[in-house]
């Protein structure tokens, strides 16, 4: 356990602790409620109703009984978007049912309610709450659309200020979104506690919103989607073409509107927008909700999108010539179903080739067809019915941006957009164009405010309407955001990176290249910001970002171009010159702390292990993949899967387990798919830290740089006690990869690289049990690395996976 799980969880806020949490439901959001608490430890009850069919001979067996949340559990965590960190982390879940073990919820000092989204029966729960829940523990609703205050009626007063809406997104281990909706009846410190716990804890983005209908995250998102879809009509815009313009090239999620629908489901769609429409009747949008449109069509027609298998995209079962299923789209004039088309629009060519958001929103917004209108069309709406819902959702607008950016995945909120286009060209346009806009945007640019948020003194700053004046963005004081501090930060830089002053004396080395795929670029700023931290009394350095992904692994195109080319000693030297980098990372004067988050592969992942300490994000997939494209690890990365096994050999049998373990976590290109699970593959050592609250990981590897470095940080020296078993490992490694090519897992080719990585386990060509150096190892990795790059069958891996992002089997 790392330490920072092992921080007391209890001590939040005064007088509130949190050890055992109820969870009243077991359908999708109660299922993934109870897996993300246990992922942060909690001991969780989870009840759902005794079925309803249950026979008679079953009536007495508790396991029949709770079928219900068993088989709930059962399907999660077996889903592809698995919502524990860890398998073993659903020991912590009780499963039980609403007659037999309704009682125990007396022991929970927090019970959530996630049953079926109806007044009456949430009602009865609560009533069935109030009679058994302690005097002090928390009692929230997951309803998402519901008002809080509605399913008050009949409580105790101690109930009722301890009641509050405690809104999930879907899926909860992934969407960051956490709604703490208070009543008038709710005590402050409760509200207060909430918040803190989920953003410490929970991890998750955790905004206050008022109680509101939908509150602030499907209120604006579920407008955004319908004015878009009211547009697309207008436009005569393709299901692909709007998807497109509506997914990463302007900051939004992969799935774009229509995928967006179908994923979400119609039927929920048109609940939410129907919910809106009856408790907003002044809001300025009614009639977009009110009105039926293609959505409530299609869930006449019975078309829901995945849960039906049929939307605005179809599955078939017919297969392309790579052997996958063939998806239709919807034909939005017809109505009838036909091949998936390209997209087409001048728009989208223009900004093909420009990676960077902000310039793809201006070229896009001021681009003259029918896509730059729909971007256009749908950022003036947007931008006035978010000032127009200030303060009617929230009291300021950064809850807004923060509401959306973590509930539906996009990159920037509604007002940080807006600023990329420009705040005053933005209320201009819409004045033009007779839309109406809230009176204090004109206010703001009337006083010269020209910008929604700014940066002052490393702080991250926010207008704040009632004061007419920018405050400080709450919390954003106990996080690191490289953006915020970019510009007075930046000590040293190259095309690639950024080095930056944290404050207190620490660096921090920021990469910023493609995917961040390490190349020359990257290698130099990391032995560049090593010599500066160690010539000018520097406390040390962290090595991490605030985009995607902490790192791809190693650039690619470049070793295919050079191996192509036959540049042997050039593609000799690019390899030493990474592994002298990784070797400078572990060698280094001053403590250097590495903290890892979403994808973290190959040279990424070598990278990573060779930190003085590692403080990696939850949601970090980390792995040496190298495999995958015919190459071995030879950035370090074998060597040190050697060393660690090294270090954990005793005597017997062990020694060849552990040992082919090690080997398959290579040779099968293994990827933990959460932080824990890297613990499991001998990539995260225990010591190492787990920091959940993705925002908060560079300030806690930050003050993991000051511990080290005031506990009196000694620079480490090479190894020379490295245990490899030569012969007898490497006799044992071969027949167990043979067994796989005979077995039909593995081609010939995974043979020859899976016995290229087994050599270097087993130290090369020894006679028997040998220790090593590192530098040996370092000498075998790079043999094998370029050995296989001489490979054709490698060359063709590489080129298929720069084409097409997938690994070739060949």
């Amino acid at each position: 356990m790392s330490r920072i799980e092992t921080i007391n969880l209890n001590q939040v806020a005064k007088g509130h602790t949190i050890n055992k949490v109820a969870v009243l439901g077991s359908g999708i959001m109660g299922t993934g409620i109870a897996c993300h608490f246990a992922n942060i430890g909690v001991e969780v009850l989870m009840l759902d109703i005794v079925p309803l069919n249950i026979g008679e001979f079953e009536k007495n067996n508790p396991s029949s009984r709770n079928r219900i949340g068993n088989e709930a559990i059962k399907a999660a965590t077996k889903a592809r978007l698995n919502p524990l960190y860890h398998k073993s982390f659903v020991e912590r879940i009780t499963i039980g049912n609403f007659d037999d073990n309704f009682e125990q919820i007396k022991d929970a000092d927090l019970i959530i309610e996630a049953v079926i989204e109806r007044l009456d029966v949430k009602q009865q729960i609560f009533e069935k709450v109030d009679r058994f829940r302690k005097k002090d523990s928390i009692v929230a609703s997951n309803t998402s659309g519901i008002p809080i205050h509605m399913m008050l009626e009949g409580r105790s007063d101690s109930f009722k200020m301890n009641f509050l809406g405690m809104h999930f997104f879907n899926p909860v281990r992934y969407l960051r979104l956490l709604e703490i909706i208070p009543t008038s009846y709710t005590a402050s410190e409760v509200t207060k506690f909430l918040m803190k716990y989920g953003d410490l804890f929970l991890g998750k983005e955790t905004v206050e919103c008022k109680d509101t209908p939908a509150f602030i995250a499907n209120r604006v998102g579920i407008y955004a989607l319908v004015k878009v879809l009211e547009l697309v009509k207008e436009l005569d815009l393709t299901i692909e073409e709007t998807d497109k313009l509506t997914g990463p090239v302007t900051g939004k999620p992969k799935t774009g509107t229509f995928r967006l629908n179908d994923l979400i489901g119609m039927d929920t769609t048109v609940k939410v927008k129907k919910g809106i429409a009856e408790n907003c009747p002044n809001d300025e949008a009614y009639s977009l909700f009110a009105k039926d449109g293609i959505i409530e069509s299609m869930v006449a027609k019975g078309w829901y999108g995945d849960k039906t298998k049929q939307g605005f995209y179809k599955k078939t079962e017919e297969k392309d010539g790579d052997g996958k299923s063939v998806i239709f789209s919807l034909d939005l004039n017809t109505m009838e179903y036909r091949t998936k088309q390209r997209p087409k629009l001048d728009s989208l060519d223009a900004i093909s080739n420009i990676d960077d958001l902000s310039r793809r929103l201006k070229i896009l917004y001021d681009f003259d067809d029918k896509g730059g209108e729909l971007v256009r069309k749908s950022a003036q709406s947007l931008f006035a019915y978010v000032s127009n819902r200030i303060p009617e959702i929230a009291d300021d607008l950064y809850q807004i941006d923060a509401a959306l950016r973590a509930g539906f995945a996009w990159d920037l909120g509604p007002f940080q957009s807006s600023e990329i286009i420009g705040v005053r060209k933005l209320y201009d346009d819409c004045i033009s164009e007779g839309i109406k806009v809230g009176d204090w945007v004109k206010e703001m640019l009337d006083a010269g405010h020209e910008t929604f948020y700014k940066s002052e003194g490393g702080g991250h700053l926010f207008y704040h309407i009632p004061s007419k004046s920018y405050k400080i963005v709450p919390g954003t004081e106990q996080k690191i955001s490289l953006d915020v501090i970019r510009k007075t930060s930046v000590v040293w830089e190259n095309s690639g990176s950024s080095l930056h002053d944290l404050g207190d004396g620490v660096l921090g080395l920021e990469f910023h290249t493609k995917m961040n795929s390490i190349g020359g670029e990257i290698l130099e700023a990391v032995n560049k910001s090593i010599e500066i931290a160690g010539s000018q009394g520097w406390k040390g350095i962290v090595i991490g970002n605030n985009g995607l992904n902490f790192s791809a692994g190693a650039n690619l195109a470049m070793m295919l171009m050079l191996a192509v080319d036959q540049e042997w000693d050039e593609l000799y030297f690019a390899i030493k010159a990474f592994q002298q980098t990784v070797s400078r990372i572990r060698f280094s004067p001053i403590p250097v702390v590495i903290a890892p988050h979403g994808l973290t592969l190959g040279g990424g992942c070598e990278m990573t292990m060779h930190g003085d300490q590692v403080v990696a994000a939850a949601e970090t997939y980390i792995g040496l993949v190298e495999v995958g494209v015919g190459l071995v690890p030879a950035g370090g990365g074998t060597k040190e899967m050697v060393l660690r096994l090294s270090d954990s050999f005793e005597t017997g049998d062990v020694q060849l387990n552990s040992l082919q373990n090690r080997l398959m976590t290579i040779a099968q290109a293994k990827v933990a798919t959460s932080a824990y699970e890297a613990f499991d593959l001998g990539i995260l050592k225990p010591e190492n830290i787990v920091s959940v609250n993705l925002d908060r990981r560079l300030k806690d590897a930050k003050t993991e740089v000051i511990r080290l470095y005031e506990k009196g940080y000694v620079q480490p020296s090479e190894r020379t006690n490295i245990k490899v078993l030569g012969q007898t490992g490497l006799g044992m490694l071969n027949s167990g990869i043979y067994a796989l090519y005979a077995a039909g897992w593995a081609s010939e080719h995974d043979m020859k690289v899976a016995k290229k990585v087994a050599w270097i386990m087993c130290g090369g060509d020894l006679s028997g049990t040998q220790e090593v150096n590192e530098t040996y190892l370092l000498d075998l990795e790079r043999e094998a690395f370029l050995s296989l790059l001489g490979e054709p069958k490698t060359l063709k891996r590489i080129e298929h996976t720069l084409k097409t992002g997938k690994p070739l089997r060949n």
